[in-house]
């Protein structure tokens, strides 16, 4: 049985291009909304990060599933009374134009709310609509490293970058989550909002431990590559065949557990450097050291059978090919214009069953019917 459409007669129309937007657009698609993206005549620039899956970019699969494709060029009249029109009936609006640029273009959020009080707008930007950094392009790697998130990453010797997307996926999710809080707003009060969200502010509300800990210690958290900066022991250790093994001990229950069931060292938590996390923290060069040595002695498939006899938290730290066959991997097929795509699953599982994703489109697939249908 598919699983339900709660957003099945909403109609979004979204000017986006590369994550954030579009992944805020995607998750409305999935739960049934209509979305209708808008692209330029050379289409989402995203459409040619690579050419992964199917001959198409991995990131445009991923991010543009069951959405319809219009191009237009707001430029010309025609098609500016088009985007107008289609306004009208929408419910959300969200766009990820330079800040400024929309309002300039005639259809800014704050002017659109005034003529239609149902809208719920939508203005994603890299630092926010005013200040020093509005103009600012912000690209996820130059968010990553002003919001000091490069500077608490990687090993001792240097920042290091996330791999994967986060500033972006970070602002997406916030669009996402405020749009269905002002679905539930609206359907209280029967009027709309205008929502802001920016890379920079995503990444910052993620950032606020290490903000913390800095502004009551006057000291940043270290880099410490596969490790914890406040937690020992907390990292990866290497077996005697070669396979790094992640753990992590968090409380002292768990460290006499460890000491006790996977070193055979029941009154190592007495010993002095070893007695509580803040001496260990202290003393970790020695503590890391004593562990890798019982590491080092036993094959993966031994420690990890002792690890889950002492009940110690693991994980194995996979390359690419061992997550693409890890058990715990839920795959979902994306239909594309260059054949089926499996992709990991949407997080969220519903107790109704999986939703049917719709198709990924190919660039302006839908224009001419969308023209038809609003007149354009």
């Amino acid at each position: 049985m598919a699983g339900s459409k709660p957003l099945a007669g909403l109609l979004v129309v979204s000017m986006e291009q590369a994550v954030a937007a579009p992944y805020c657009a995607g998750r409305l698609a999935d739960a049934g909304a209509r979305v209708i993206k808008i692209e330029r005549a050379e289409g989402d620039f995203a459409r040619g990060y690579d050419a992964a899956a199917a001959g198409q970019s991995s990131y445009f699969v991923w991010l543009n599933r069951g959405k319809e494709s219009l191009v237009l060029d707001i430029k010309r009249p025609a098609d500016l009374a088009l985007l107008r029109r289609m306004v009208a009936r929408a419910d959300v609006f969200i766009q990820n134009l330079a800040p400024g640029a929309a309002a300039r273009a005639g259809f800014g959020s704050e002017a659109l709310r005034a003529d239609h009080d149902r809208l719920i707008t939508v203005d994603i930007s890299g630092y926010g609509e005013a200040g020093d950094y509005a103009d600012m392009k912000a690209y996820d790697l130059l968010v990553q490293a002003e919001s000091g998130l490069c500077g608490i990453t990687g090993r001792p010797e240097g920042p290091g970058r996330v791999g994967v997307s986060v500033c972006d996926i970070a602002c997406g999710m916030n669009a996402h989550a405020a749009v269905l809080e002002a679905l539930i707003e609206r359907g209280v009060t029967g009027r709309g909002k205008g929502i802001a969200v920016s890379l920079f502010d995503g990444m910052a509300d993620w950032m606020n431990v290490p903000l913390l800990y800095f502004e009551g210690t006057g000291r940043a958290p270290a880099r410490v590559g596969l490790a914890h900066p406040s937690i020992c022991p907390y990292g990866a250790f290497t077996t005697s065949d070669g396979a790094p093994v992640l753990i992590s001990v968090q409380n002292e229950r768990e460290w006499a557990g460890f000491c006790a069931g996977f070193l055979g060292e029941p009154d190592l938590p007495s010993r002095e450097g070893f007695r509580s996390n803040v001496e260990r923290v202290a003393n970790r060069p020695m503590v890391d050291a004593h562990i890798a040595a019982a590491f080092a002695g036993m094959t993966r498939e031994a420690a990890a059978a002792r690890l889950r006899a002492a009940r110690t938290a693991f994980g194995v730290v996979n390359d690419l090919a061992a997550f693409a066959a890890h058990p715990a991997l839920r795959r979902v097929t994306l239909e594309t214009p260059g054949g089926p795509v499996a992709a990991a699953a949407p997080a969220a599982v519903f107790s109704d069953g999986p939703r049917d994703l719709g198709r990924v489109p190919s660039l302006g697939e839908h224009t001419a019917a969308i023209r038809a249908e609003f007149g354009g």
